[in-house]
C-alpha cells in the first residue's frame, strides 16, 4: 500500500494517518533564521523524530506561543528548533511500554521542536485529553497553566484568603485567577487599564484595582507577580506578615527592593523566585488537572488570536505590541 493511502484502525475509527503524511522521513517545522521575517523559517527538510524508549511521537495539531520564546529565538537565532507549547495525536508509542497510546489525543509540555509537524516526547510530559478539550484549547495549557497552578501552591490553602495577582488578564493571569476563585481565594486582580476590568471580573476576581497605590489593600496571604519593575516592591508593601509572593516573570523591567518594603505590614513574608518547569517528573500529572478542569467546564482558557501556523511570526508581532488578551494559538495544517 503507498504511503499516500496508508490508514491505521482505531478503536473501530479509521485515521488517514492522522492527517500528516511520512515522505522521505523529512517533514515540515521551523527552525530559527535571521535572514527570515520575525527570525523564524518554515522548512521542509527537518528530520522525523527518533524517539528514546520513554517518548511517543506527536502529530502536532495546534502549539500556542509565548512571550520569552521570543527572548530564545533572538538568542539562539540559527538553526534552532523552538516549540514548547503543543497538542496533538500519538501516532508512536513508546517503546517502553509506558505512556498514551497510538490514537490518544496528548497535550505536552516541551523544552524545543514542538512547532513541527511530528515531535517526540517524553511520557512524562504528557498528559491524555478528553473529548471535550479542543487542540487549540489544550495547546494554551502549558506553559501558562502551569505556572499558575504551581505558583499558587506557594501559599498553601487559600480557601478564604486574600490573594493579589498581577497581570491578571495575561496569559498566566487569567488560569491564576480562575483557580484562585476555583479554590476558594479572595482575589484581587491588577490590570493594565479599566478596559480590562470587565474581564478580570468574569475569570473570577472580587476585586479589581489599576495600580496598588491605595494603602487599605490587603494585607495579602499570596501575591502572584509576573510584572516585575516597580509593581514587586509595591506589593510587598501589601501583603501580609509572613505572607507570600512567587515571583515568576519581570515583563515591566528589573524590580528594586529594600527592607523597609518588608516594614510596612510584610514581616517576614517569603519571595520565591518562581521556576515552573521544576519538578520536572510530574508535569503531565499537573498537565492532565488543568486538562480535566477544562473538560468539566471549571477552567477556560482565554485564546485571543488563532492563526495558522505559517502565520506563526504575526503572532510574535501581536505578543510584542501588547495588544493581545490571552493566548496566540497556531494550528498545524
Amino acid at each position: 500500500m503507498p504511503d499516500s493511502a496508508r490508514t491505521v484502525r482505531l478503536s473501530g475509527r479509521t485515521c488517514g494517518w492522522l492527517g500528516l503524511v511520512e515522505k522521505d522521513g523529512v517533514m515540515r517545522g521551523f527552525i530559527t533564521d535571521p535572514a527570515a521575517r520575525g527570525g523564524l523559517r518554515l522548512a521542509d527538510d527537518l528530520p522525523e523524530p527518533d524517539p528514546a524508549a520513554d517518548e511517543v511521537v506527536v502529530a502536532v495539531r495546534a502549539y500556542a506561543v509565548n512571550h520569552d520564546e521570543a527572548n530564545l529565538i533572538a538568542r539562539r537565532p540559527d538553526g534552532w528548533r523552538p516549540g514548547q507549547d503543543v497538542a496533538g495525536v500519538v501516532v508512536r508509542a513508546a517503546a517502553s511500554g509506558k505512556g498514551p497510546a497510538v490514537g490518544d489525543r496528548v497535550v505536552c509540555y516541551l523544552d524545543w521542536e514542538g512547532w513541527a509537524e511530528r515531535v517526540a516526547v517524553p511520557v512524562h510530559c504528557t498528559a491524555v485529553l478528553d473529548d471535550r478539550v479542543s487542540f487549540e484549547a489544550a495547546a494554551a495549557l502549558p506553559i501558562a497553566g502551569l505556572t499558575a497552578l504551581r505558583a499558587l501552591r506557594v501559599g498553601g490553602a487559600v480557601l478564604g484568603r486574600q490573594v493579589l495577582i498581577t497581570g491578571a488578564t495575561g496569559g498566566v493571569g487569567q488560569y491564576a485567577v480562575q483557580l484562585a476563585a476555583a479554590a476558594g481565594a479572595r482575589v484581587t486582580a491588577l490590570v493594565s487599564s479599566p478596559e480590562r476590568e470587565a474581564e478580570a471580573r468574569a475569570l473570577g476576581a472580587r476585586h479589581i484595582v489599576t495600580s496598588l497605590d491605595d494603602a487599605g489593600l490587603g494585607p495579602f496571604h499570596l501575591i502572584l507577580d509576573g510584572i516585575g519593575g516597580p509593581i514587586t516592591a509595591q506589593a510587598i508593601r501589601r501583603i501580609a506578615p509572613g505572607g507570600h509572593l512567587a515571583w515568576y516573570g519581570n515583563i515591566g523591567g528589573a524590580a528594586e527592593l529594600n527592607l523597609a518594603d518588608f516594614y510596612a505590614q510584610g514581616w517576614n513574608a517569603h519571595i520565591v523566585g518562581f521556576i515552573s518547569p521544576v519538578p520536572e517528573e510530574t508535569k503531565g500529572e499537573d498537565l492532565g488537572i488543568l486538562a480535566d478542569l477544562v473538560a468539566d467546564g471549571r477552567l477556560t482558557p482565554l485564546i485571543g488570536l488563532t492563526l495558522d501556523w505559517a502565520q506563526t511570526a504575526d503572532a510574535f508581532e501581536a505578543l510584542a505590541a501588547r495588544t493581545l488578551r490571552g493566548k496566540a494559538v497556531l494550528r498545524v495544517t
